[in-house]
């Protein structure tokens, strides 16, 4: 290396470092700010169906109102979360109406009762708000899917106060196998300015207290392995009913008016049969409830059904909360049979389904030490290990593709 080189490639990074210093401050600052305005609204919609239990019944209605909305935007195909993924990895460019599209949809399905999460939906409008900043400023198409990933990065933040998972999870659920690092530190100040600016506004980050982590020993090493390799059946299964349930509807109720509206009536049906209202919304009360040890049998059987109902009806949101549910409550329901405490099953659980249905387990493994602390670190690793391994190639994104094999480092798949 020459001096002019050896000069001008440390002067190339700080260029670099500085433009992304800048575009992540405004992609943070705008995201964050929509985050916040729809973590809100999210939160608003599913105090006032607590406090009005007949909305449940405007559910159908609800859902004639997003399937309309989607039809004069021109999205009536919407593919939600596989569109941003597929935006990534081949330069396309999301629509920037599928920012506000998603976040008056998910707000309705809150509000009228449907089973559906809120994350999903942030990678939503965090993808379409930077794709849209990335035509504006404008930008490359590589530096375009760096901004993308950070706008998916700051909504996520801002929405669950977990900036490392956000970060990571962007730059990991794309490609399995394949991480471009060069995104991390656009990602990572992002997901700050988000994180940053929730919690100006009041908005407290998701966290958790365990209380019986066992020490480190044969038995609960054992015990993890078993739990992770359930929580990995499980993943499957939660993955399966999803897809099936999409393809069921289109299959038997071509037209998307009837489709939407049938399935809030099935939704309707299915809450009167339980008696209750735990499977309406995100559930995160519910998963609160788990972590304490205090769990329901086959809960998560019923948040399963209740959202491949709603998603593959039409309502819209995420499935990201419901992994949560589902792996909280099937932790906490098996934890105690195999001699562990039900409150910290619930935690694996959580983490394990987690990353069993998104196939990250780096991002999971972050995921666990934001909302619960470091001490059962190793457990929650060996749980997102295993799970990731024997969870196979399900995945809930159809457009996550698989670069190399689970099975062996030097197979493409």
């Amino acid at each position: 290396m020459n001096y002019k080189q050896a000069v001008a490639q440390p002067l190339n990074y700080l260029g670099v470092f500085a433009k992304w210093l800048l575009f992540s401050i405004i992609t943070g600052g705008i995201c964050g700010l929509v985050g916040v305005a729809f973590h809100k609204l999210v939160s608003l919609a599913t105090a006032t169906r607590t406090e009005q239990s007949w909305l449940l019944y405007l559910l159908p209605l609800g859902g004639l109102v997003i399937v309309f909305l989607y039809k004069i935007a021109g999205m009536s195909n919407d593919r939600g979360t596989n569109m941003v993924l597929e935006s990534v990895r081949a330069g396309d460019k999301p629509p920037l109406v599928m920012a506000p599209l998603i976040f008056i949809a998910t707000v309705i399905t809150h509000l009228f009762g449907g089973s559906s999460g809120r994350e999903g939906a942030a990678l939503q409008i965090g993808g379409s708000i930077g794709a849209g900043l990335g035509k504006l400023i404008p930008l490359d198409e590589k530096d375009r899917r760096i901004i993308i990933q950070s706008g998916m990065s700051a909504v996520f933040a801002a929405i669950f106060g977990t900036p490392l998972t956000a970060s990571v999870f962007a730059m990991e659920v794309i490609t399995v196998g394949k991480i471009h690092y060069a995104a991390f530190v656009p990602c990572l100040l992002s997901a700050v300015m988000g994180f940053g600016i929730a919690s100006a506004f009041g908005i407290p980050p998701e966290r958790f207290t365990i209380h019986h982590v066992p020490g480190l020993s044969v038995v609960p090493v054992l015990q993890s392995i078993l739990l992770a390799a359930l929580f990995a059946v499980v993943s499957i299964l939660f993955c399966t009913a999803m897809h099936t349930a999409g393809r069921l509807y289109k299959k038997y109720i071509p037209n998307q008016y009837l489709r939407v509206f049938t399935g809030g009536c099935l939704v309707i049906v299915l809450t009167l049969l339980v008696g209750c209202r735990d499977y309406n919304g995100a559930g995160m009360d519910i998963v609160e409830h788990a972590l304490e040890g205090e769990g329901k049998a086959l809960a998560f059987l019923l948040k399963i059904l209740f959202t491949a109902v709603t998603l593959g009806a039409g309502f819209k949101g995420g499935e990201i909360v419901p992994s949560f549910f589902i792996g909280s409550t099937f932790g906490c329901m098996a934890a105690p049979l195999i001699g562990m405490d039900a409150g910290f099953g619930a935690a694996l659980g959580l983490v394990g389904v987690f990353c069993g249905v998104v196939n990250c387990p780096i991002a999971s493994l972050i995921l666990s030490i934001e909302l619960f602390g470091s001490e059962g670190m190793l457990f929650y690793g060996i749980v997102c290990a295993v799970s990731y391994m024997l969870s196979g190639y399900f995945s809930l994104y159809s457009s996550q593709r698989f670069l190399y094999s689970k099975l062996d480092t030097e197979r493409k798949i």
